[in-house]
């Protein structure tokens, strides 16, 4: 008897630890009872009703991040493109997840594959590499209404990837190529076309100061000029002051000289010499002239002379 009622207990114990569930933090468990839908067990601790309840879904309530395989798609102008991409999704009701479709994965990434392959028939081949962000609003528009019934909310659609054939990425590098080239003549073209400007420009300004320094020459000249004949002037008249100031003293120091004691003597013996020396002059340029009969007559000239000082001493001004 002891042993059964042992056996008995270790069997409760087991069957209760079997039925006690811990759900962790972001997820949901859906319970059957009697193979009915019973409820949804959140994050904590919970206890089942041995022999009657079960766990018949577990579902993330995190975000996914679902692959979509790569496909082909046929664009507008009838180029095979292979197309793929990245689903994000959220659990937003568990029960519906569990019974509104058999499996919501496959569901999702399938309606991604067809509204893809229907928006890049819409869509040129140069326009899909330029119309990314329309083809993942048209792609999450459609996959979000399509996924409503299932209990899951579409976030986004990335398109990852859109790979033409080798054929027209080869046409597509060399239009590409000739793109660039024509870009870098174009740029190299108005690159020529700056450095010609740039060197109008330059001779033009060098013109002009060479026109102002030229200016600017002949200006300092004509004044330096200018001041050359001011000061070779200004020479001029203090030269002319000097002499006649240097000729009056000399002629005054010669009057008070004759005034003195001997001084007419000297005077008259100055004048004969003068006249010798100058009428000894005459007789060497001169290869014929005419001799004045009195010429030898000295005394006449020495009276002459002494006319003039008379005449000099009388004068007051001379006098002075």
């Amino acid at each position: 008897m002891p042993f059964i009622l042992v056996g008995i207990a270790i069997f409760l114990i087991v069957m209760f630890i079997k039925y006690i569930r811990i759900v962790p933090q972001n997820e949901a468990y859906v319970i059957e009872r009697l193979g009915k839908y019973s409820g949804t067990l959140l994050s904590g601790f919970h206890v089942l009703i041995p022999f009657f309840d079960r766990v018949a879904y577990r579902h993330t309530l995190k975000e996914q991040v679902i692959d979509v395989p790569p496909q082909i798609c046929i664009t507008r102008d009838n180029i095979s493109v292979e197309v793929d991409g990245v689903l994000y999704m959220t659990v937003m009701d568990p029960q519906k997840a569990s019974y509104g479709v058999s499996n919501y994965h496959i569901a999702a990434v399938q309606m991604s594959q067809t509204t893809m392959r229907s928006v890049i028939g819409k869509l040129e081949l140069d326009r899909t590499f330029e119309e990314r962000e329309t083809m993942n609003a048209e792609i999450i528009n459609a996959v979000d209404k399509a996924s409503a019934p299932w209990g899951v909310k579409v976030n986004r659609y990335e398109v990852k990837n859109i790979t033409p054939p080798q054929s027209i990425k080869d046409a597509m590098e060399k239009q590409m190529r000739a793109e660039r080239e024509k870009r870098a003549l174009i740029a190299e073209s108005e690159g020529e076309k700056m450095a010609m400007i740039n060197k109008a420009e330059g001779d033009k300004q060098a013109k002009i100061n060479i026109a102002e320094g030229e200016r600017q020459k002949l200006i300092n000249v004509s004044e330096g000029e200018k001041q050359r004949r001011i000061n070779e002037a200004e020479g001029r008249a203090q030269e002319i002051t000097l002499v006649a100031d240097a000729t009056a003293e000399a002629l005054r120091r010669v009057g008070v000289a004759i005034r003195s004691t001997g001084g007419e003597d000297a005077v008259s013996l100055r004048i004969v010499e003068n006249y010798l020396n100058e009428f000894g002059k005459l007789a060497k340029t001169a290869n014929s002239m005419i001799i004045p009969s009195n010429v030898i007559d000295l005394a006449s000239v020495v009276a002459v002379g002494k006319q003039v000082l008379s005449a000099g001493r009388n004068d007051p001004a001379i006098a002075k």
